[in-house]
């Protein structure tokens, strides 16, 4: 079992989803890549999970619990961690990344949406 996790970090140290380099361009990005890699693999992100739900009318793209989500709006790119206030946002072009202990971090790459965040659960409605 040691193995499979040495093996997930050393993919996720990588920047790799799906066979695909997703490497920070900026070090912004690449702070904040690695203040929510630290947050996953802390003692204090026990039970600290949100709900996340990602979908568009036909299709339903992520449905889980999370460690964080980033996107990008007309402001810049942020992240959603638990406990975060209530927020609703217009999504941009970016990829949208849904960080989760068991399976990682998913990219779903998106045209636009909506993100609506409010007692730990994240709905991001895509194509509307």
């Amino acid at each position: 079992m040691s193995g499979d996790n040495s093996d997930r970090s050393a993919v996720e140290q990588q920047g790799v989803i799906d066979g695909r380099s997703i490497a920070p361009a900026s070090k912004t990005e690449r702070e904040q890549r690695q203040a929510a890699d630290e947050f996953a693999h802390s003692k204090n992100s026990a039970g600290k999970n949100m709900r996340v739900k990602v979908y568009s009318p036909f299709r339903s793209y992520y449905d889980g619990q999370a460690l964080s989500i980033s996107a990008v709006n007309a402001t810049g790119p942020f992240d959603i961690l638990p406990k975060h206030h209530n927020f609703i946002s217009l999504l941009s072009p970016c990829d949208l990344i849904v960080r989760t202990m068991k399976e990682g971090a998913k990219k779903i790459i998106i045209s636009g949406g909506v993100m609506h965040v409010k007692a730990d659960q994240v709905i991001v409605f895509l194509d509307v």
